[in-house]
């Protein structure tokens, strides 16, 4: 009789130290071409069609030291991003010339100017009554700071934190499908669909196809799809 071997559990992603010990040290040794100096296009262009009033407040997560708060701000609305880098949020308020209040939210610091504030501290360790209420996300590429096996557990907890009525304000840039043609590109990415179906109804309200430089074959270009998505929360089941 053959031995019957059993197929253990998957593992369930985890978030570890180690993975914020790297984002840490991205920032303390200024590895961060990812952070764009200038406001994204893509926000200003869009935003608008949200209709959102002023004085709405929009929440950024993993928000790095982004210019695209200060836009927000100025658009009338109360901003409130999370930033595990106490170095980004330094260079966030200072950088731009502004003087911030400190305090202690749970186990965040709070910093504050006006109608801008950035918890400092772990994302996931957020919960609603650290945030306050707010009507909208807004999340530039997030996704693309965090492991791929840590992806769901983001995705999950913004589903616990964000409010029925909220609407996400997703801005993602993907690597174009090899073989793919223009037509084809005009499509919820398969991971963008993984991740956010169960919790999410996805509209994708606009693609731009860029040719650049490919940074890993030199002399090569690569298509880049720069993707606008509008997400607005499922009804939970009852129970």
């Amino acid at each position: 009789m053959n031995k019957q071997i059993s197929t253990p559990p998957p593992v369930a992603p985890t978030h570890s130290d180690q993975d914020n010990h790297l984002w840490l040290q991205c920032w303390r040794e200024q590895d961060t071409d990812f952070h764009q100096t200038e406001v994204n296009p893509l926000l200003s262009r869009f935003w608008p069609g949200l209709g959102l009033a002023r004085g709405s407040r929009v929440f950024v997560p993993l928000c790095g030291k982004s210019l695209d708060m200060l836009w927000l701000a100025g658009q009338g609305h109360e901003v409130i991003g999370i930033e595990l880098s106490p170095v980004a949020v330094h260079d966030f308020f200072h950088d731009n010339g502004l003087q911030p209040d400190k305090s202690q939210v749970g186990p965040f610091t709070l910093w504050r100017h006006g109608n801008l504030s950035i918890l400092c501290g772990d994302y996931f360790a957020l919960d609603k009554s650290h945030l306050g209420p707010f009507d909208t996300v807004y999340d530039r590429a997030a996704l693309t700071a965090l492991p791929e096996n840590i992806r769901t557990l983001y995705v999950a907890q913004l589903e616990r934190l964000v409010p029925k009525a909220a609407t996400v304000f997703l801005l993602t840039t993907e690597d174009a499908i090899e073989g793919a043609t223009l037509a084809q590109a005009v499509g919820v990415d398969t991971e963008i669909a993984g991740l956010y179906s169960a919790g999410f109804e996805i509209d994708l309200a606009y693609v731009e196809s860029v040719f650049e430089p490919d940074p890993q074959a030199s002399g090569t270009v690569r298509r880049v799809e720069f993707k606008v998505y509008r997400l607005s929360g499922k009804a939970k089941p009852p129970g």
